[in-house]
């Protein structure tokens, strides 16, 4: 059994990509308050939430129960609407050495649009399950976050 795994799930979205994307780098910090998954989010280290430097703590809702985490903005390409994050410590560093994943705003060529996360992990064991939660949490909160930018 591998210990290595990607992961991905890439929901449709009604939002201007452009629009869609703008969120993840200048109201991540509003998160908690748009999306219903995600408890309490607070900076650790550093003073701006949209910036590679910055570390967040996290307490977020995986498979019914609040998992604490700390976050980083690891790269942001605005070009291609795309922003690399890594999750550390706290209860994911229990069951995972790496929580790497890629988020991407992608515009069809049909006119539609879709955001996809990518997670890159490696579980401490074998007995440790691929993170399936965490890909519903992020599914979820993808909805939420459209949802929130169509009443806006």
């Amino acid at each position: 059994m591998a210990l290595s795994g990607k992961l991905s799930v890439e929901a449709p979205i009604q939002t201007p990509p452009a629009k869609y994307f703008d969120i993840f780098i200048t109201q991540f910090h509003n998160f908690q308050n748009i999306c219903g998954n995600i408890h309490e989010g607070e900076i650790h280290e550093g003073d701006d939430w949209h910036v590679t430097d910055s570390v967040k703590n996290w307490t977020i809702n995986i498979d019914g129960k609040p998992t604490k985490l700390k976050e980083k903005m690891e790269k942001i390409d605005k070009e291609k609407k795309a922003i690399t994050y890594k999750f550390f410590d706290g209860d994911i560093s229990k069951n995972y050495k790496v929580f790497n994943f890629l988020l991407q705003v992608i515009e069809k060529s049909d006119g539609s649009a879709s955001c996809k996360i990518t997670v890159d992990y490696e579980k401490i064991n074998e007995n440790v399950e691929a993170p399936y939660g965490f890909i519903e949490f992020f599914d979820k909160s993808l909805k939420d976050i459209d949802s929130h930018l169509l009443k806006a």
